[in-house]
């Protein structure tokens, strides 16, 4: 622990790596705060260039792809090209190790994510990703995959064998979740000691309501964020950004 850190974050650190070490079944929660580190923004971002005429919200919905399909492909294609340079940052880097040491320690440990980036597989941790894949395509219709290779600056709108249109494979406003996703979550909620938020502001749901799923259950709840959400059942608060938090946290594991 270096001397910059501030004592009462220390003691938060050491008290949630007491109850983390106690734990044999941990379930994490990341959302876009973690990958704002690495310079993606969030839907909280207002929107900039050609696109600041538009709400992100609307650009994410069903409605709209279904209304606008040439806009909201174009759209996605944008946003590809804004995190293709992204890297992995401390944070992602911190919670590959901590899954690798929690095999090593023989405990449960599950990842999952509200974020469509794939920098948590480059930081070398497994995930479920919740809302889905920004990497990857589908049929809109049939739900095909899609794996012919589009580059970011096509953005001419694609067609499936069955006549569908194809669509980036995540998860719109307006509709449900991944089933595997959703399940390997839900039952890593169901059955941890502790469940570890970060970088989300526990306001999305139906992955906020995993935080009160795990705390029904007698589950200890810590959050790591740089602005505390103040959820009522969060038990222990880690402030600071989840790259210098991670790193220190796991440091204490070891």
């Amino acid at each position: 622990m270096t001397t910059t850190t501030p004592a009462s974050l220390e003691v938060a650190l050491y008290k949630a790596a007491d109850v983390i070490k106690c734990a044999q079944n941990i379930a994490i929660l990341t959302g876009a705060g973690v990958s704002a580190e690495s310079g993606i923004s969030t839907f909280r971002d207002k929107l900039t260039g050609l696109w600041q005429q538009y709400q992100a919200e609307y650009l994410v919905s069903i409605q709209a792809f279904e209304k606008e399909p040439a806009l909201v492909w174009q759209w996605h294609q944008w946003w590809r090209g804004q995190i293709a340079d992204k890297q992995p940052n401390p944070a992602h880097f911190a919670l590959g190790e901590w899954q690798t040491l929690a095999k090593q320690q023989g405990k449960t440990w599950t990842l999952f994510s509200q974020n469509v980036d794939n920098l948590h597989e480059q930081g070398g941790a497994t995930v479920a990703k919740l809302h889905g894949n920004l990497a990857k395509n589908r049929c809109h219709d049939c739900g095909k995959p899609y794996t012919k290779a589009i580059a970011v600056t096509d953005t001419e709108l694609k067609h499936c064998e069955c006549g569908g249109l194809i669509r980036p494979d995540i998860v719109w406003f307006g509709e449900m979740l991944p089933q595997d996703a959703w399940q390997t979550a839900e039952t890593a909620a169901l059955n941890c000691d502790v469940l570890v938020s970060i970088g989300t502001s526990s306001v999305v749901y139906p992955a906020a309501g995993l935080i009160d799923l795990a705390k029904q259950q007698g589950a200890t709840v810590i959050e790591i964020n740089p602005n505390p959400t103040q959820t009522p059942e969060v038990d222990i608060v880690l402030q600071g950004k989840a790259g210098e938090i991670l790193p220190l946290l796991v440091k204490a594991l070891k």
